[in-house]
């Protein structure tokens, strides 16, 4: 499916004002409206990895951790990480 064009209307002050190269405006736009939506519920980890065009969800995490977003991880969390990565080491 291709992907929805969004255009955004923004003042010129705002370009000038932020740190960001107008070249990766978009994708930092793309990123934090990601995390953003992430945050407040309305996206999974693996929705959020996709809107943010990150390549899977640990790159998703990292860039939630920079984000400063608080990730809930259970110990049901981690009992099924480690299963996978056991059973990824014995292949």
């Amino acid at each position: 499916m291709p992907p929805t064009k969004v255009v955004l209307n923004l003042p010129e002050t705002f370009v000038s004002s932020i740190r960001i190269r107008p070249g990766d405006l978009s994708d930092y736009i793309q990123k934090t409206l990601a995390v953003e939506m992430y945050r407040e519920g309305v996206l999974s980890l693996g929705k959020a990895a996709e809107l943010a065009n990150v390549a899977n969800k640990w790159e998703m995490m990292a860039l939630l951790n920079d984000r400063k977003v608080a990730m809930p991880y259970t110990s049901d969390d981690a009992e099924e990480d480690l299963k996978t990565l056991e059973g990824v080491l014995k292949q």
